[in-house]
């Protein structure tokens, strides 16, 4: 499109092929996009498909409910940070995850003189990337207060915005890790006065809970089981304690 001068607004992922099909175009730029479009279209039904999969799981698991309470991080990120870690409690400490995750820096230290280099990128690469994704996020967010946000900024006054994206993304770990061991929301002010050690035995008021969840809620990430789906699983449970009977 673009080799022939077109252009397509700015859109959503989901209204994409309807906007391009919408366009005034050749014939012969429309012959050759369809068969794309037709695909890209067919790929956006699965994954819609994965989703509705993916929040009848989360349902199920109050902690993913939990770590979405945290800026940037949605349902995938939450998932999948369970999914790798699979027990909060089997890491002693939030540096050793973080070094499970492979975001602490590679060292090299001789002669007395230490030596840091590059992350160690070790561990699984698709939750590190999820991690950075969540970092960007919070660094680009309108809550200018938080402070994640305020933590990074001063970062990258001093060392540059890419590498304080990639520290956010490695203190992320940690407030995630906290929040899972001790099973609390994300709470602003008190991260704003504690470190990471600091937040073990954390006791938080039932209404600051509820408070948190419904927002994070209500966040675009967030993927929420759809009614018809609640009553096609109810209708599957029932149909296999029939059997079962």
């Amino acid at each position: 499109m673009r080799e022939q001068g077109g252009k397509i607004p700015s859109c959503t992922t989901g209204n994409f092929v309807s906007r391009v099909r919408e366009r005034n175009l050749a014939p012969s730029v429309v012959e050759l996009i369809e068969p794309l479009l037709a695909l890209v279209q067919g790929i956006d039904t699965q994954l819609g498909n994965t989703d509705e999969q993916l929040a009848v799981l989360c349902a199920k698991e109050p902690i993913v409910a939990l770590l979405t309470t945290t800026p940037g991080v949605g349902t995938v990120i939450a998932a999948s940070f369970i999914s790798v870690v699979d027990e909060a409690k089997r890491f002693h400490s939030a540096h050793q995850l973080e070094s499970y995750v492979g975001l602490v820096p590679n060292e090299d230290t001789s002669g007395g003189k230490r030596r840091l280099g590059a992350i160690s990128k070790e561990g699984n690469s698709y939750l590190r990337s999820l991690l950075v994704q969540a970092a960007w996020t919070i660094v680009r967010s309108s809550d200018k207060n938080d402070p994640l946000y305020l933590w990074a900024k001063k970062l990258e006054q001093r060392r540059g915005k890419r590498i304080a994206v990639v520290a956010l993304a490695r203190r992320l770990v940690g407030v995630l890790w906290a929040m899972w061991r001790d099973g609390t929301v994300y709470d602003a002010p008190h991260l704003a006065q504690q470190r990471i050690r600091g937040l073990r035995g954390a006791v938080q008021s039932l209404d600051l809970q509820t408070e948190k969840l419904t927002q994070a809620a209500k966040k675009e990430s967030v993927k929420h089981p759809r009614s018809d789906s609640k009553a096609i699983s109810r209708r599957s449970s029932k149909t296999s304690v029939v059997k079962a009977a």
